[in-house]
C-alpha cells in the first residue's frame, strides 16, 4: 500500500448521496513520478462540474474560470475516485460549481479501505447557445 500517514484527519467518509462521477485512474494517467497526473484530475473535475451546470442551464455550457483548485493529497493508480459537484451560485449567464474529490484505496492491496479527500475546486461555467454565445440561465 502507498505511504499514507496514519492521521485520522486524512481519513474521511464519503459525502451523502451518489457521486456525479466515479472513475479509476490507470497507469497511462501517471506523471513521471508514478502519481496520477494533476492535469488528469483537473479534467475529471471539469467534467464533473459541468454535469450539474448543463442540467441547470438546460443546455450547453463552457468553462470560463477555475476560481480555485487545491490538490490536498496524491491520487494513485487503482484508487476509486469519486467526484461530488454542487451548484453554489447562479448568475445571469453563469453557474458556479463546487467540486470535491475523494479517493478510496487499500482494498486491492489486501488492507482496510480508507477514504481521503484529495482535491477541491470551484469552477464557473457560462450557459451558451448554439452559436457559442452566452445565454441567460433559465429560471428553475
Amino acid at each position: 500500500m502507498h505511504n499514507i500517514p496514519n492521521d485520522t484527519i486524512l481519513h474521511v467518509p464519503l459525502p451523502e448521496g451518489q457521486p456525479i462521477l466515479r472513475v479509476v485512474p490507470m497507469p497511462s494517467d501517471t506523471n513521471y513520478a508514478g502519481d496520477i497526473f494533476g492535469g488528469w484530475i483537473m479534467s475529471q473535475v471539469d467534467m464533473a462540474g459541468s454535469i450539474p451546470a448543463i442540467r441547470r442551464a438546460r443546455g450547453r455550457v463552457a468553462t470560463v474560470a477555475v476560481n480555485s483548485f487545491v490538490f490536498k493529497q496524491p491520487v494513485f493508480v487503482g484508487d476509486i475516485v469519486s467526484l461530488y459537484a454542487e451548484i453554489i451560485k447562479v448568475g445571469h449567464t453563469s453557474i458556479t460549481v463546487d467540486v470535491s474529490v475523494y479517493a478510496q484505496r487499500g482494498v486491492r492491496e489486501g488492507g482496510e479501505e480508507i477514504c481521503i479527500k484529495v482535491t477541491e475546486a470551484v469552477l464557473t461555467y457560462v450557459a451558451i447557445d448554439d452559436n457559442r454565445r452566452p445565454k441567460v440561465v433559465p429560471q428553475e
